[in-house]
């Protein structure tokens, strides 16, 4: 490659984005000044929260500025080092994905093995949703042994590995819900929940009712709105609420209605929380301690939605907030 590719953001969206939100500029190379390294990217990863980054609004991380190229997780490999702790021809997890190459401070960078997992691993079920859907399912909704676990937006990077670590650490019972009737029999064929329901299909709280008739004790909640109201519905006494997006509104243009039972929370003392995994990091050697083993022998199963190509990294973002995906989405540079 003679030149550089990288995603911008044109402008900030209103409601759903659109392709006019996004611009793609070639570029020369960049060169790394002291303590940097440059990086052909190899993936890059779209999440949802990147949703939010969009907007001109204070959260817990900067928005994307209007003119710059965006950034997200990206794995690729050293092509010029001015540092000595990393070599031309190492691979590297970094955080300026939506380009091609990038300058990364070497402390921003992090060695990774890949002849000990294929890369896309490190962006997905041994990256970042993996550590979300551990610390969610551990240290926040603090699951024990005989629970019965509810997870929305199951089939996606983070609840396909909440709902099998659940099974792993002895919940009783666990159940997902998810977009289509394909993404349900993958829950309940491929990843062994116990069961699944497609939330198209009729009423959330209903549908949960059934699937649980002695209620639930986590929810770990990808999705918001109507699925939150259902989890308060079915939730069973002292039952715990880890609450990791809700992507039902990063769209939004009004307030949601739901969840509209939040009365209920305090007879049956429910604990609601959210989180951030940046809060959990002290947890990543531990749950790569024992994530990666079950990955490696294939008893945590993984699926990933490949997309070619960085000049159709925006579209595939649009698609994965459609729910297009199973699994991890990710972009072959």
């Amino acid at each position: 490659m003679s030149t550089a590719t990288e995603v911008r953001l044109a402008s900030r969206p209103q409601g759903w984005p659109t392709l006019a939100n996004f611009s793609i500029v070639d570029t020369e190379i960049p060169r790394p000044g002291p303590g940097q390294v440059l990086v052909r990217n190899v993936l890059m990863s779209v999440d949802p929260y990147m949703r939010g980054r969009m907007n001109d609004a204070k959260s817990y991380v900067a928005p994307y500025e209007v003119g710059a190229a965006m950034q997200g997780g990206a794995v690729g490999e050293v092509v010029e080092s001015t540092v000595d702790d990393f070599a031309p021809g190492e691979t590297v997890l970094h955080d300026l994905g939506w380009r091609t190459h990038a300058v990364v401070d070497a402390k921003r960078a992090t060695k990774v093995d890949p002849e000990a997992a294929p890369l896309g691993a490190y962006l997905g079920v041994l990256g970042m949703p993996g550590l979300t859907a551990y610390a969610g399912l551990l240290d926040v909704a603090r699951l024990t042994e005989g629970d019965t676990v509810f997870v929305s937006g199951a089939a996606g990077a983070v609840g396909s590995v909440v709902g099998q670590l659940a099974k792993f650490k002895g919940a009783k019972r666990v159940i997902g819900s998810a977009g289509s009737d394909a993404k349900v029999e993958h829950l309940t064929g491929e990843l062994g929940f116990d069961a699944a329901f497609n939330y198209k299909n009729g009423p959330v709280t209903d549908q949960l009712a059934a699937a649980a008739p002695d209620g639930i004790d986590v929810y770990f909640d990808n999705v918001g709105g109507e699925h939150l109201e259902a989890a308060i519905a079915n939730a069973n006494v002292h039952a715990r609420l880890a609450i990791c997006g809700m992507i039902s509104a990063y769209n939004a243009t009004e307030p949601p209605a739901a969840p509209r039972n939040l009365g209920r929370v305090i007879g049956w003392r429910l604990t609601i929380q959210g989180f951030l995994v940046r809060d959990h990091y002290h947890l990543r050697d531990r749950f790569f301690a024992e994530v990666a083993p079950l990955v490696k022998d294939g008893r945590l199963r993984y699926e990933e939605t490949v997309v070619e190509g960085i000049r159709n990294a925006p579209q595939a973002f649009l698609d994965l907030l459609g729910g297009a995906n199973t699994g991890k989405m990710l972009i072959r540079l």
